[in-house]
């Protein structure tokens, strides 16, 4: 098993912030400065192009420490953040530029369908070798109830293989923006757990129909869809539910 090693810590307001590796990965964990063992952790996925730091993740981030007391960890999807990127990864980039710059949507469909297959495949073992790390630390451990606490986009199509191949996730966060496509509603069928679906409804790339498709597609028999206008940039995530995975992580 790989171990989690830690590279900085900062202190602020409360809230540490340790950047660590888990084997080549790079990822950070907030957690309260002060507080009871093995309280909940929420897993943080990033979007597409982003990071797991970029201000509005770590605003995030810091607001469910300290509201709630969990510990919040986010890690870089492959080609994202500080990883490098792959000849794939350039070759994916320059592709949607083109698709974009052309109006191509079916083109920029296919590209991001294919590149978040890729980027799934790779990311989940990824997302579980750094669970199976963080439960190793003696004030977490795997006592600690786990969530999945979102992600638009690309988060979302990471999480949610992930949360359909590993059963210690017991509620999840996702967000609309992207293409719903076979192997992401069949990872959905697979998903029991509460889950709360926050859909963009006026996206410049991805139908509401997706969104609704893929929201249909989830076995939980607790389920809630948020939509409000807008793309999946100007997703709100205060006021939707905002006790959501306090209520089930505890």
């Amino acid at each position: 098993m790989t171990s989690l090693r830690f590279t900085s810590r900062t202190t602020s307001d409360g809230v540490v912030e340790r950047d660590f590796t888990v084997g080549e990965v790079p990822g950070v964990l907030w957690s309260p400065a002060a507080g009871p063992d093995h309280a909940p952790v929420v897993l943080m996925g990033h979007g597409g192009g982003l990071h797991k730091k970029t201000p509005a993740q770590r605003a995030r981030a810091v607001d469910t420490v300290t509201r709630w007391g969990f510990h919040v960890v986010a890690i870089d999807a492959p080609g994202h953040g500080e990883r490098p990127l792959s000849a794939e990864d350039e070759q994916v980039r320059d592709e949607f530029k083109q698709a974009m710059k052309t109006g191509d949507i079916e083109r920029f469909r296919k590209v991001s369908v294919g590149y978040a297959l890729s980027l799934a495949e790779r990311a989940v073992p990824e997302w579980q070798r750094t669970l199976d790390a963080v439960q190793e630390l003696p004030e977490i451990g795997t006592e600690a109830p786990i969530g999945y606490g979102g992600g638009i986009s690309l988060g979302t199509a990471i999480g949610i293989p992930l949360v359909a191949a590993d059963s210690r996730i017991s509620a999840a966060i996702f967000g609309g923006g992207f293409f719903a496509y076979e192997e992401e509603l069949a990872a959905a069928r697979h998903i029991t757990v509460p889950v709360l679906f926050l859909l963009p409804w006026d996206d410049q790339y991805v139908d509401r129909q997706d969104g609704l498709e893929l929201f249909d597609a989830f076995a939980s028999k607790e389920k809630t869809l948020h939509a409000n206008p807008g793309d999946h940039r100007t997703i709100r995530w205060h006021g939707v539910d905002d006790g959501f995975l306090a209520r089930h992580l505890g």
